[in-house]
């Protein structure tokens, strides 16, 4: 299969990706769109002219994102609504309340390298919880509306899904040592695996499903990873990293979510703006932010087992 390029880069902004692109009569809704690389996501299709829902926890925070954006873009059409990824209650009522089609979902909420530990009250390890199963939960339950019209959806990885495959038999570290950055990595993976799968179950309604990676931007996102209190050895990571702008790594999520470039495409994973290639996971040891996907992550036969362990696990 042919690796999909376009004429964008690392450095090409969402604005950048979107120019000319009409999405009027489009409805979005973006995780997480009150900071980061969310927020400018959702600049990027509101000023494409969709319909853009910002599902957050803070919704006081996520109105004035709003507020921010529409005078930023003209876009009147730009909105809040409550959704907190591990609470069941919260995504089915989210679910259940969307009325009408939903052109583009974009799972982008996610949480970094949590230092100690932490389950959920259902016993799943809470970034494994948040950054996959909230976001499964939230695309199942949305499914009648994406399929009403065909519908994208790009879900937020990272390069950190190469310290990790999904571990099947120990995901919630009951018999391993737990290590912050490899549960991160292994919530990365089951998003690459979510859209491998939802590609492939999702096709005949017209679904397309893509995971991608934005690249290094600093956001609250790394509070754990890059605290105040870091190692020396992550210091010198986060001064020599190549960070990007939160609008810079927003544009492959704009890409995916609404770019004539990638019609049709589904069940890949997308970096630098343009579809990454199979590397290994030992590029790491030489590069800080290695191009390209573990072949793990596109496994079908274990994006068919995970898909159908969360099931069971969103439907308790």
């Amino acid at each position: 299969m042919t690796v999909l390029s376009t004429p964008f880069n690392r450095d090409t902004t969402a604005d950048e990706v979107l120019g000319g692109v009409d999405l009027g009569g489009r409805r979005a809704v973006i995780t997480g769109g009150s900071s980061g690389v969310g927020v400018e996501t959702a600049r990027a299709l509101a000023r494409a002219g969709a319909e853009v829902t910002l599902a957050v926890r803070d919704t006081v925070k996520g109105a004035e994102v709003a507020a921010e954006i529409t005078t930023d873009t003209g876009n009147q059409a730009v909105r809040v609504a409550p959704l907190e990824l591990t609470d069941r209650d919260s995504v089915r009522a989210f679910a259940a309340a969307w009325q009408g089609p939903l052109h583009i979902l974009v799972n982008n909420a996610g949480i970094m390298a949590l230092p100690e530990l932490r389950l959920t009250r259902q016993g799943w390890e809470t970034q494994f919880a948040t950054n996959h199963l909230g976001h499964f939960a939230l695309a199942t339950g949305l499914h009648p509306a994406l399929a009403a019209e065909g519908a994208r959806i790009a879900s937020v990885s990272s390069t950190a899904h190469l310290y990790s495959p999904v571990v099947f038999d120990d995901i919630n570290y009951a018999n391993r040592p737990y290590v912050p950055l490899e549960a991160y990595g292994q919530s990365k993976t089951a998003i690459v695996l979510f859209a491998v799968e939802a590609g492939r179950r999702w096709a005949e309604d017209g679904i397309t499903a893509n995971a991608v990676m934005p690249g290094g931007i600093r956001t609250p996102l790394q509070q754990h990873a890059f605290g105040d209190d870091m190692s020396d050895e992550a210091r010198t990571v986060y001064d020599t990293y190549p960070w990007r702008t939160a609008a810079q790594g927003a544009a492959t999520s704009a890409l995916v979510a609404g770019s004539p470039l990638v019609e049709g495409v589904t069940g890949r994973y997308f970096q630098n703006s343009a579809e990454a290639p199979v590397i290994d996971p030992k590029e790491l040891e030489t590069d800080l932010e290695p191009v390209g996907v573990a072949e793990y992550a596109l496994d079908p036969a274990a994006a068919e087992r995970l898909w159908e362990l969360s099931t069971a696990a969103v439907s308790v």
